[in-house]
């Protein structure tokens, strides 16, 4: 086998681990199964095939109609500040890479890999992560308002992160292939802004909301078990049918002005003021 021909065959067993692990997360143990046939520390995911310098001839070439990085290997690289706006970023590989205060209003990063990448500061505006791995991540300070994530930022760092208007929960409308919404367990979200965000049957177990504006956010069935809300934003919030075992919903700002807080879930095992 050639080595295009190996990575070609890399990258398909790459999307059908993130469609198991994020389509079906249902089914826990077939994800760790196919997560097995990974090696995270091989070239593939950690090596870059081009150079900062090839991407920002790319990027200039393609002007405002945005660049084609699909499937590229960019692990690693420093492409802070550069301007990826509509690139297509689709299956892209940028575990570890650095895009601080990159502009990447519109980009699509459907599926991409970016394990630990640093997108501080990025302009992320109306772009898509659907489907993405983004697992320890870096968004502080990011704007990603209006932008749809339904992927995996598990422990991802969002301090301070815009998120307004942002779409991270679940369509209804379409789950043929299973439940897909953003999982932000355990990540940090303190200060963020999340007001008018879509967060319906979004996975926020053990997350850091301290002091986030979730002020008319969609709560409805989010997974809140072992958050912390203390002094969070919440005039408008729709809380109905959300799990809120264990989590710490002390000095809430317009609770009494929230929606559906009475039929949250375990509300008796809350921790309350």
């Amino acid at each position: 086998m050639t080595a295009t021909a190996e990575g070609r065959a890399y990258r398909r067993l790459l999307i059908t681990v993130l469609a198991i692990a994020l389509y079906a997360p249902a089914s826990p143990g077939r994800a760790q199964d196919m997560m097995r046939h990974l090696d995270l520390t091989s070239p593939a995911m950690t090596q870059a095939e081009m150079t900062r310098a090839d991407v920002e001839r790319l990027l200039a070439a393609a002007g405002p109609a945005g660049a084609d990085l699909s499937g590229r290997r960019l692990s690693g690289l420093d492409l802070s500040g550069l301007d990826f706006t509509n690139a297509n970023l689709r299956t892209a590989i940028l575990n570890g890479t650095r895009l601080v205060g990159a502009n990447m209003a519109g980009a699509v990063l459907d599926q991409a890999w970016a394990l630990k990448a640093d997108f501080s500061r990025a302009d992320l505006r109306g772009a898509s992560l659907f489907g993405s791995q983004a697992i320890g991540a870096v968004f502080d300070g990011a704007d990603l308002s209006g932008a749809r994530v339904a992927g995996d930022l598990s422990g991802a760092s969002l301090r301070g992160t815009i998120l307004q208007g942002a779409r991270l929960g679940a369509d209804m409308r379409n789950q043929s292939m299973g439940l897909m919404r953003a999982v932000l367990k355990s990540a940090d979200l303190e200060a963020a802004n999340l007001s008018g965000a879509d967060l319906s049957r979004v996975d926020l177990e053990f997350a850091d909301l301290r002091g986030a504006d979730l002020r008319r956010a969609d709560l409805h069935g989010a997974m809140l078990g072992g958050a912390d809300l203390t002094g969070a934003m919440v005039a408008g919030a729709d809380f109905h049918d959300a799990d809120v075992t264990s989590t710490k919903l002390r000095g809430l700002v317009g609770l009494d002005q929230a929606v559906g807080i009475d039929q949250a879930r375990n509300l008796d095992r809350a921790f309350r003021d």
